[in-house]
């Protein structure tokens, strides 16, 4: 009998054309929902009934939903990516469901992305670009990043990425995380505590993954510990800040921007409840992974897809918490 496999992972459609052959010559019957996901809770009960398999966006599977009888025929969720937050773990393994995900394939890919926008945030690339597009030639002053110290807020393998390319920079480099890395000591990372890293650097750059733990790191306490003159990059996810802290601590001037590639999950129809005037912030939306490593990604994900849960995967996945 052929497996059904939501699709709910959008670059499945963009760049997974490999993933949905190896899909499909499995003997899998792809069921594509009106919308790509990631999908709320409620919405994604509705799209489960019937699948075997999710080839997952940053769907919320909670418990509710795990242990549901719209999830009765689920055996795998094969996230898209290397975040896992959206899955309540346990709950997946307690129904006896398989949860697989994609580690280390963008690590290289993300660290590029988060040194490209603490370049572009310190010597106001961003700026120069938005005077050219609108027919100005002006000069913007920004900031040297040789020599100046970085803080890596959780040095697992892309936070070790991040150090290898500040080392080319002979950047100081301090770290926290709640073990210390032996291979980023090795590059002469430093561990300090979080007052520590927030107090000493110029720049301080995410990379941890979200747990309870850590919702709301970032808090505006903790923000107001950085250097006025200091810079927020932030590749990770959205939540580890206080995003109303963060702006509020933008508009008055407490740091001196921040770059962002990730930002807490809103409502399509509901508006952000904040405004930035500090012209040195960036927001993204791009996204880290270029065209090659997506369509890799893909086909990693569809492998998982398609496997039993007798073949052991990852039937419960470690979580680390950074605290």
């Amino acid at each position: 009998m052929s497996w059904k496999v939501l699709i709910t992972a959008r670059t499945l459609d963009e760049v997974g054309q490999q993933a949905v052959a190896t899909l499909k010559n499995a003997g899998c019957e792809l069921v594509i929902p009106p919308k790509y996901g990631p999908h709320p809770a409620d919405t994604l009960s509705k799209l489960l009934p019937g699948n075997d398999a999710v080839f997952a966006s940053m769907d919320k599977f909670t418990a509710d939903v795990l242990a549901s009888e719209a999830a009765r025929n689920l055996k795998v969720i094969s996230r898209w990516g290397v975040g896992y937050d959206a899955i309540d773990v346990p709950a997946a393994t307690k129904n006896g469901i398989v949860v697989a995900y994609t580690p280390g394939l963008l690590n290289e890919t993300v660290a590029d992305c988060a040194f490209a926008l603490l370049l572009s945030i310190a010597r106001r690339i961003h700026l120069g670009h938005q005077g050219m597009s609108a027919g100005r030639w002006e000069p913007h002053w920004g900031h040297d990043v040789h020599g100046k110290t970085l803080g890596i807020l959780g040095c697992g393998r892309i936070g070790l990425a991040m150090a290898r390319r500040g080392t080319g920079f002979n950047m100081r480099i301090l770290a926290h995380d709640i073990c210390a890395n032996p291979e980023a000591e090795k590059l002469g990372v430093q561990f300090v505590s979080l007052d520590e890293l927030l107090a000493q650097s110029d720049f301080v750059s995410l990379h941890a993954a979200l747990t309870p733990e850590n919702r709301g790191l970032l808090n505006e306490a903790r923000l107001r510990k950085m250097k006025p003159t200091a810079y927020l990059i932030n590749t990770a996810r959205g939540a580890l800040i206080d995003e109303t802290a963060l702006a509020k601590v933008l508009n008055e001037g407490v740091i001196a921007g921040a770059a962002l590639d990730a930002a807490t999950p809103r409502d399509a129809a509901a508006p952000r409840s904040w405004r930035l005037r500090n012209a040195s912030t960036v927001a993204t939306s791009f996204g880290v992974s270029c065209g090659r490593r997506k369509t890799f990604c893909s086909r990693r994900t569809s492998l998982r897809s398609r496997a039993k849960p007798a073949h052991g995967l990852v039937t419960r996945v470690r979580r680390r918490s950074l605290i």
